[in-house]
């Protein structure tokens, strides 16, 4: 241990609060919570450590600690130093949104909608949804199965879901509040899992229709029953007291911890989450730590329950909500269930590819590769148009190897010479990077572009005019147009001979392609579909935006008939749109 190090452990509290642990270059590789700041910190250095906390205490030259006044505001304060650092060695789970809630309009037409937030108080909220899939098959089989209004502008005219019996046409119809008190009433309760009556009132119109030989009508009326029925399979409760609660169970093997839990609202599982992370430190410590990231982007329940008292202990410290575990019971039953899926998780993630095990080493290999230091937040760049259409750029952040899509970035070109790749690379890395020196915000440690030499000269010129300096390199492909090595701004090239790094680095160039590309769908979608619309007379505004929500693409809009048009358009203006699109 160095003189700075005892000198920095005599100097302890006993205290609440944050402690950051600095390398030799002053980079923050760990931030941390305590109780007791002082048995915390100075348990690193006068304890043997082992693994992956061996290698952390390593590499500290220094720590610095801020005191607070309680464990609530060490929690914050820790949540908002990793997110500004993402330190090497805190472990993190993957970047995600706030899950989705299905939202039901209060007042006035009946409308739903997926919301990430519960801020708009105009709505009534059910969930959180951990999976956004199902969040909206349920939106969609509601939508089927109740008339609720579709559209976000009203139309002058009832569109094709008032002739599927759908939609109760406010444009046109007058629906008393009455009538809209009771239809939210029973979306409610189907969302709330008491669906046996319509699923009752869908048995008698399927066999109805079946009755009178409309085979098709009564096969859709099939397929609304059997969602029914597989949400009703995938929410059986197994208590029944209507309490939103949190079950967690964790396991661990080989030095990697598997955390999950399922989310009951209203007494109805909504689903599970399971993440797996490699071990450092107490287990328990990390398994607190980890269901308060959870918590970030998941409001709390009116109970967590776990079965590890060192843990309910530590939450107990930090939510003002019933923590505990329990011995018997449905509830016990419960948290079996869960300690086997946690179980079941580790089983499927060491048959599966353990390239993400290898992340950290792998980065580590590529800077001593690239002659750079350890290129913890890599940055990559990517063009896209369309023989110079709809010209856009992208870039996408990883940081410990890892996607961070809350660091992404789209852009669209403005200079006039949109085929130009290289000036459209030189524009996007000005823009963003002066924004970044603007703002005073963390540079990455590396820039990585696609195209070889050409490209790295457009970024490097870019960062030179802005006076901002950050290694980059290129992705060069071989004579067979596959990726083999990088490049760097002299010509000089570096093959990638370990697979596991050539793969990490396929996945990083995978992504930013697959985010450019999608982005420039969309836009030049959007173009086109605009372009269509041009110069029709009767074609506003509000029918342009119903015309784009029911053919959101150029394909679907070329497969509508005149009289599928005609349902939402004057009979003048779909034959127009009509013979625009088809010559």
């Amino acid at each position: 241990m160095t003189e700075k190090l005892k000198l920095l452990i005599s100097n302890l509290k006993h205290a609440p609060g944050v402690y950051l642990m600095h390398d030799k270059d002053d980079k923050v590789i760990y931030v941390g919570k305590a109780k007791d700041l002082y048995k915390r910190v100075s348990q690193y250095f006068l304890r043997p450590q082992t693994g992956k906390v061996f290698k952390m205490v390593q590499s500290v030259d220094y720590f610095e600690t801020i005191i607070v006044q309680n464990e609530k505001e060490a929690l914050v304060l820790e949540m908002n130093l990793i997110h500004q650092y993402y330190p090497r060695f805190n472990i993190l789970l993957k970047d995600g949104s706030h899950y989705p809630y299905i939202a039901l309009k209060k007042k006035g037409d009946v409308t739903l909608q997926i919301k990430r937030n519960k801020k708009d108080n105009a709505y009534e909220y059910f969930g959180p949804f951990p999976n956004s899939g199902a969040a909206y098959k349920m939106v969609d089989l509601i939508n089927k199965i109740y008339p609720i209004r579709k559209c976000h502008h009203i139309p002058s005219e009832v569109c094709l879901y008032y002739h599927l019996g759908q939609c109760l046409a406010p444009c046109v119809n007058k629906i008393s509040e009455e009538e809209y008190s009771e239809l939210r009433n029973q979306i409610k309760e189907f969302l709330r899992g008491n669906n046996s009556d319509i699923k009752h009132e869908l048995k008698e119109k399927m066999i109805s229709a079946s009755s009178n030989m409309e085979y098709e009508l009564a096969g859709d009326y099939k397929k609304l029953i059997d969602s029914i029925d597989h949400i009703n399979a995938s929410q059986t409760v197994e208590s029944k007291d209507k309490v939103d609660r949190d079950i967690f169970a964790f396991s661990s093997r080989n030095g990697y911890l598997s955390l999950t839990f399922l989310i009951y609202r209203n007494g109805m599982l909504l689903g599970k989450e399971s993440h797996i992370v490699e071990q450092f430190g107490e287990e328990e410590d990390q398994v607190s730590d980890l269901i308060t990231q959870l918590y970030e982007r998941c409001p709390l329940p009116d109970e967590i329950i776990i079965n590890n008292e060192a843990i309910v202990k530590e939450l107990k410290n930090y939510y003002d909500i019933e923590i505990y575990g329990v011995s018997r019971g449905k509830l016990y039953d419960l948290i079996m269930s869960a300690k086997s899926n946690a179980e079941n998780a580790l089983d499927e993630y060491f048959l599966s590819s353990k390239l993400d095990t290898d992340k950290m080493e792998l980065i580590d290999e590529l800077g001593k590769l690239l002659n750079i230091k350890t290129p913890y937040h890599i940055e990559l760049f990517d063009n896209s148009h369309l023989q110079g259409s709809s010209p856009v750029g992208a870039m996408v952040a990883f940081i410990n190897g890892e996607a961070n899509k809350s660091l992404y970035r789209k852009f669209k070109i403005e200079h006039e010479e949109a085929r130009d790749d290289f000036k459209s690379m030189n524009e996007v890395i000005t823009r963003h990077y002066s924004r970044l020196k603007e703002e005073n915000k963390k540079y990455p440690d590396l820039i990585l572009v696609d195209g070889g030499l050409p490209q790295v000269q457009s970024a490097t010129d870019a960062l030179k005019n802005i006076e901002v300096n950050i290694p980059v390199f290129g992705l060069y492909k071989d004579d067979r147009h596959s990726t083999s090595g990088l490049i760097d701004i002299d010509g000089n090239t570096y093959p990638i001979e370990n697979k596991k790094l050539f793969f990490l680095l396929t996945r990083m160039q995978d992504e930013v392609h697959r985010f450019a590309i999608s982005f420039h769908k969309e836009k030049r979608n959007k173009a086109m579909t605009v372009s269509y619309f041009d110069d029709i007379k009767g074609l506003g505004s509000k029918r342009r935006e119903l015309l784009n929500h029911f053919y959101p693409d150029i394909v679907s809009l070329k497969n509508a008939t005149i009289e599928e048009l005609s349902q939402m358009l004057p009979e003048q203006v779909a034959k127009d749109l009509y013979n625009k699109i088809h010559n």
